[in-house]
């Protein structure tokens, strides 16, 4: 199974930076205070640094897990449903029409 990602506050990651910044704290020093890991306080600086505030807001999307989160609805109706089936199996029929006269008969010895 997947790791359980945190997602920490805006206002935790504002934290940090300011102590980055204002405190002139070093990394390590900022993991260690806020019980957060290394690379992540690096990561929001450096999305601080190069994107402004706009850095830090979450750029995760949803999941795309299919188990997770709603059912996709499905708008096709049951006769229109029906109809494509029909249609698919008609097409498929004269596939393997088709693919049958192709292929020549083998002749027995």
């Amino acid at each position: 199974m997947g790791k359980i990602r945190t997602t920490y506050t805006k206002e935790i990651k504002l934290k940090a930076i300011n102590l980055y910044e204002n405190e002139d704290m070093g990394i390590r020093s900022i993991s260690k205070e806020l019980g957060i890991g290394y690379t992540i306080v690096q990561r929001w600086i450096a999305h601080y640094k190069s994107e402004g505030i706009q850095g830090l807001n979450e750029k995760r999307g949803k999941s795309r897990n299919p188990l997770k989160g709603k059912a996709k609805k499905d708008h096709e109706s049951d006769t229109e449903k029906i109809s494509r089936l029909e249609a698919e199996n008609a097409y498929l029929k004269k596939l393997l029409a088709a693919k049958r006269e192709m292929i020549p008969e083998k002749k027995n010895r």
